[in-house]
């Protein structure tokens, strides 16, 4: 059973269980922000235990196949090299796994952040769903909201 289970989880079938399973936390966060699911579901430690669990699996996937680790160090050489890691679908697995848990964490950060300001939840939702896409465009968003709903800018906070 444990051999059908790993048989199972290839690389193509983990990039479409993480896409499809990180929507409902995204649909909580934007359409029931201020919820008891919200607080322990999504704004919690949870699925950021599920996502490590992914990319610990395609970390020992990948060390199973042999893959070359060290290699990955060659991103900061310059723009060809990160080009190069890209062609492997382990690398680009972690890669995403990894956009994904961010992208997630800075949405419900705004989630805790707004409800300190009581800020429209419908205003919210504009920021979220672009955090969702394109992350850092999502938060900047935020923060232009979040600057006239504090009525001061503060880089400490």
């Amino acid at each position: 059973m444990i051999e059908q289970i790993y048989t199972y989880f290839t690389i193509e079938t983990l990039y479409m269980w993480i896409n499809l399973g990180v929507l409902p936390f995204w649909f909580i966060l934007i359409v029931f922000p201020q919820s008891h699911l919200s607080r322990i579901f999504v704004t919690s430690i949870f699925p950021f235990f599920i996502l490590s669990g992914v990319y610990i699996f395609v970390l020992y996937k990948s060390y199973l196949i042999g893959y070359d680790f060290d290699g990955n160090f060659s991103l900061y050489l310059g723009l060809s090299e990160l080009s190069r890691l890209f062609e492997d679908h382990l690398y680009i697995m972690i890669f995403w796994t990894h956009f994904i848990a961010i992208n997630l964490f800075i949405g419900g950060w705004i989630v805790k952040d707004s409800q300190k300001f009581s800020i429209n939840k419908v205003l919210m939702a504009v920021p979220l769903i672009v955090t969702y896409l394109i992350g850092p465009i999502g938060l900047f968003l935020y923060w232009i909201i979040r600057i006239f709903y504090a009525k001061r800018i503060s880089l400490y906070e």
